[in-house]
């Protein structure tokens, strides 16, 4: 990037763009938030009403063309956001107070909508309500899981300020992108892959606030060329933030997989997701309980560290299915820190057995609810 390409270089830039009002520019007015720089990539988001959207959209190209024009900036992304409740911040940063709500969402610009993508048949998102389940670790495992039973199977890092797919599954580089069309998903055993964590630094930390957050994810979604695949398993963050709620509402999804520890606290916490799915009508699948016991790699005895069954009985009284529970032992983490989970690793494990067995669960979980819904529609009947 060059030197000369700072904040207030693009702000300055951004002073050339009317706003609304045809008057005064859209950096005067507070309507620019959220620039972010990154290598030769610039990102910034716009305030506007959500019911001038469609209309505005060429201010929004007209921003993106003129900080294009800049020396030094390879990519520009704007989107038009939306704020249901706090009042738009002006230039290079929002205070530390500020927020952003729950509601706010883009409203416009590429990327954006809640149609399906194109080539993808079903998309399921893993989620927990809190960290430190091994959420990510069953996300994996369970999606080599559904290419062990003979699926095309793509995976996506929903974790923008955590990512951990690259890790997980051993995967160094960056996606590359031909002529500036969609980025090519990175490969690892057998998977097509996606994750912010490609695209920067693992030390380097994330600030970004709410839109930022959510134009990244509907990007990293939609303007991928993720081909042909059976199942997109979204690893999503931990929680029920803006993050959880973007992806809930402007993803198709077949359904949501929880993972949760059998720990009372670990549970509340997953009520939590659980109840955000139901708000927003995307069906859970079922939970499953990590960590459910201990297997001393020594003596073979079983010890219950964190409880057992509370997952499976939570399910029970929610009514909803139990996919199954998995151990915490050594070989599961081993192979996960070194690239290579263990589904691959040591395909024929009972650990190997327990994720495929999850994975069939899921897959007749939601093929069934596909035929389910074409045999509900109408008949057309030639006579």
């Amino acid at each position: 990037m060059s030197q000369s390409v700072s904040q207030d270089k693009v702000l300055e830039l951004l002073r050339r763009v009317k706003g609304p009002d045809l008057s005064d520019n859209i950096v005067d007015l507070g309507l620019v938030s959220e620039v972010i720089i990154k290598d030769d990539r610039v990102y910034f988001s716009i305030t506007v009403p959500a019911e001038k959207a469609e209309e505005l959209e060429p201010l929004r190209q007209a921003a993106e063309q003129v900080v294009g024009d800049l020396d030094g900036v390879g990519k520009v992304t704007a989107v038009l956001t939306s704020e249901a409740s706090n009042a738009p911040t002006n230039g290079n940063a929002a205070p530390a107070e500020t927020h952003p709500s729950p509601m706010q969402q883009p409203v416009g610009g590429a990327g954006t909508g809640t149609g399906s993508v194109p080539g993808i048949k079903h998309i399921i998102a893993v989620a927990s309500g809190k960290g430190g389940v091994g959420k990510s670790t069953t996300a994996v495992n369970l999606a080599l899981g559904l290419k062990a039973i003979g699926l095309n199977v793509g995976v996506l890092d929903a974790d923008v300020y955590g990512p951990s797919l690259p890790r997980l599954m051993g995967i160094q580089g960056q996606p590359e992108s031909a002529e500036g069309e969609d980025l090519q998903p990175m490969q690892g055993h057998g998977l097509k892959v996606m994750s912010m964590g490609f695209l920067v630094d693992e030390a380097q930390p994330m600030i970004w606030r709410g839109p930022m957050v959510m134009s990244a994810l509907t990007q990293l979604l939609r303007n991928v060329a993720w081909g042909e695949l059976d199942v997109l398993v979204v690893d999503m963050p931990p929680g029920t933030g803006d993050a959880q709620l973007t992806m809930a509402q402007q993803v198709p999804l077949a359904g949501a997989v929880i993972v949760s520890t059998p720990q009372d606290l670990s549970l509340i916490d997953a009520r939590k997701g659980l109840n955000m799915f139901k708000q927003v009508s995307v069906p859970v699948i079922g939970i499953i309980e990590n960590m459910s016991y201990f297997l001393c790699p020594s003596c073979g005895e079983r010890s219950e560290i964190f409880g057992h069954g509370g997952a499976e009985a939570e399910a029970k009284t929610l009514q909803l299915p139990f996919l199954g529970a998995i151990p915490l032992h050594m070989d599961i983490r081993e192979h996960s820190d070194d690239g290579n989970p263990v589904v691959v690793a040591q395909p024929d494990s009972e650990y190997s057995k327990i994720y495929k067995d999850i994975a069939q669960k899921v897959w007749t979980s939601i093929e069934g609810k596909a035929d389910a819904t074409l045999d509900s529609a109408p008949k057309i009947v030639i006579e």
